[in-house]
């Protein structure tokens, strides 16, 4: 009875370990993300998942259109934008 009690608490704080070490902060980086892509402002230089640098020339519901450097205009899901990069002035 002894040993089967003790791989209970064993099995218990891996799940807790696992739990504070792997999900959670996966949680949280999702959070920031999902944020970030609501945020989103015609005019923010941001880079996608794809790697493509541009400035956010329009905005609809689920979709940004992204002006590039050659002055192409190029539509992507609000979802593949990555990031969004500070511009200092």
């Amino acid at each position: 009875m002894q040993g089967g009690l003790g791989s209970i608490i064993m099995l218990v704080l891996m799940f807790v370990l696992f739990y504070f070490l792997l999900i959670r902060p996966q949680h949280k980086r999702q959070k920031a993300v999902s944020q970030m892509q609501s945020e989103l402002a015609k005019g923010d230089k941001v880079i996608t998942i794809g790697g493509l640098h541009g400035f956010i020339d329009a905005i609809e519901e689920g979709k940004v259109i992204i002006k590039c450097g050659d002055g192409s205009r190029l539509t992507y899901d609000r979802n593949a934008i990555r990031e969004i990069v500070k511009t200092e002035v």
